[in-house]
């Protein structure tokens, strides 16, 4: 008879009670194909669920796999966070290693005197490139936007540290919080690019202090309420645009009513390291 693994639920990146961003963790994944795994993503209905499996004769090492409710990505961050956070708490805060189809991420853990845990994960190394003008003017066409509405202080460009994302960055407010999309042509984009993580839109008078929509209906969900890939690849972006500083606050999650909060440390060289918590879902 198949056994269904334990799935446990967590909100990451909480910045109130009601915010983060949910995802589904299976903390033991062995045995466990392709297809379960994608029906059991799809069951959970989360954007994503991470299945880890221990590597053998690697203490501290785990194969994580991620899926969405349609296909399997590459990375997530939120997910990655919930699965730390989980580990934490049933075998001690430290060191893990997760080996993921966009390289092997590190992760630290640390708890308070109340037990509550936060993680920091180091990205793989990043990658940015330039974003064709065409591709460009036909995503800001399906969000209904023109190339005068970007900040003339950062290019539209394309920044990898565990998955592509387009990211672009709006000059007003109003236009930021305002703009609307067809999902299905938006994800068919996605699909044609390569994006399997989000279309990364932000707006921000300080590049210290940013707010971000994710948008992901590659993934079957209009808009991702935090995403901790997509908060590394800004911090890559930054660094490649010479962004003097060294952290960034990152606010998501507004627009879908769950309010989350990441922060992302910038190092000179090397991987983008964001930081947050995992809160367990009743």
């Amino acid at each position: 008879m198949t056994t269904t693994p334990e799935i446990l639920r967590y909100s990451a990146f909480a910045a109130t009670p009601e915010g983060g961003n949910p995802a589904g963790v299976v903390l033991d994944a062995d045995g466990l194909d392709e297809t379960r795994m994608q029906r059991i993503a799809a069951e959970v209905g989360y954007a994503e669920t991470a299945f880890a499996t221990p590597v053998p004769g690697a203490p501290g090492h785990h194969r994580v796999r991620y899926w969405s409710p349609a296909a399997e990505v590459p990375f997530c961050g939120h997910a990655t966070v919930a699965t730390a956070v989980a580990l934490a708490e049933r075998d001690g805060a430290g060191t893990v290693v997760f080996e993921t189809a966009a390289g092997s991420i590190s992760m630290e853990s640390f708890a308070d005197a109340d037990g509550r845990v936060t993680v920091s994960f180091t990205s793989v190394e990043p990658q940015v490139r330039d974003l064709d003008v065409r591709v460009r003017d036909r995503l800001l066409d399906l969000l209904g936007l023109v190339p005068s509405d970007l900040d003339p202080r950062f290019p539209a460009r394309e920044s990898f540290a565990g998955n592509w994302h387009p990211i672009l960055v709006i000059a007003d407010r109003e236009v930021f919080h305002q703009f609307r999309f067809s999902p299905p042509e938006v994800a068919a984009l996605m699909r044609e690019q390569g994006w399997l993580g989000t279309v990364t839109v932000l707006y921000g008078e300080d590049p210290a202090d940013l707010e971000a929509r994710n948008l992901f209906p590659v993934g079957r969900i209009t808009e991702d309420p935090a995403t901790g890939s997509a908060a590394a690849s800004t911090g890559a972006y930054l660094r490649a645009q010479g962004f003097p500083g060294t952290s960034v606050r990152i606010r998501q999650g507004r627009h879908v009513g769950r309010p989350s909060e990441l922060l992302v440390a910038i190092p000179e060289t090397g991987g983008i390291v964001v930081s947050g918590g995992a809160t367990p879902i009743s």
